[in-house]
C-alpha cells in the first residue's frame, strides 16, 4: 500500500476551505468559515478586519412599482418588494409609510366570532414555522386560538361557541375544541 500524505488531511490545509480570493478591504486571504447560522466566507485576519459576505449569493428580486396604485395611508404608489419572509406588497416611501398590504387567502370566508372574548372574530395566521393557526383578532387582550379550521356552529353539547374541522384516518369530523367535551361527529 502507498502512503498517505498526512498533508492533505489537516483542518489548516483543507482544500474546501481555501477561497482563493483576496478581502477586498484589507488585502489578506478569504476562506470559509462557520457559525450558528451557517457557512460564510470571511477574512483571515478577523479582529482587524471584518469583511464577511454569505457563501451562497440569494437572489432578490428589485422593487417593482405597480402602476396605477396607491396607498392607503400617505397617497403614494404601492411597489412588489422582497423581504425576508418573502415577496410582499408595500408602500414606495417606506421609512415614512410602513403601510403592508395583507393577502387574503379567503376573501369571501365567513366571519366566525370569537367564542372566547365574544368581541373580535377568528382570522387566519402563521406561525413562524409555517404553521397556520385561527386567532382572535384582538390579540393582546384576547388570546384564544385554535389548531384547526373553525367552524360557526355551536357545540349541541356543551354549548361552546365553534366547533373544528379536523382530518383522521376515517375522514373529515367536526368536534368541539373544549377539552372538557368530547362532542365528534363525521363531517
Amino acid at each position: 500500500m502507498s502512503k498517505i500524505d498526512e498533508q492533505l488531511f489537516t483542518v489548516h490545509e483543507h482544500a474546501l476551505e481555501k477561497e482563493f480570493e483576496l478581502c477586498p478591504k484589507c488585502g489578506c486571504e478569504l476562506s470559509v468559515k462557520n457559525s450558528k447560522h451557517g457557512g460564510f466566507i470571511g477574512c483571515n485576519n478577523y479582529p482587524t478586519c471584518d469583511f464577511t459576505r454569505p457563501l451562497v449569493q440569494h437572489e432578490s428580486i428589485e422593487t417593482q412599482v405597480i402602476e396605477g396604485s396607491e396607498c392607503p395611508d400617505c397617497g403614494n404608489e404601492l411597489a412588489v418588494k422582497s423581504g425576508r419572509f418573502g415577496i410582499f406588497i408595500g408602500c414606495t416611501n417606506y421609512p415614512e409609510c410602513t403601510h403592508i398590504e395583507k393577502h387574503d387567502h379567503d376573501a369571501e370566508a365567513e366571519i366566525i366570532p370569537c367564542p372566547h372574548c365574544k368581541k373580535g372574530h377568528l382570522e387566519s395566521r402563521t406561525s413562524r414555522y409555517g404553521k397556520t393557526f385561527f386567532a382572535c383578532n384582538c390579540y393582546p387582550k384576547c388570546k384564544y386560538l385554535v389548531n384547526y379550521p373553525p367552524h360557526n356552529e355551536t357545540c349541541p353539547e356543551c354549548d361552546f361557541g365553534i366547533l373544528v374541522e379536523r382530518k383522521g384516518a376515517a375522514g373529515s369530523r367536526l368536534e368541539c375544541p373544549q377539552k372538557s367535551c368530547k362532542y365528534k361527529r363525521p363531517l
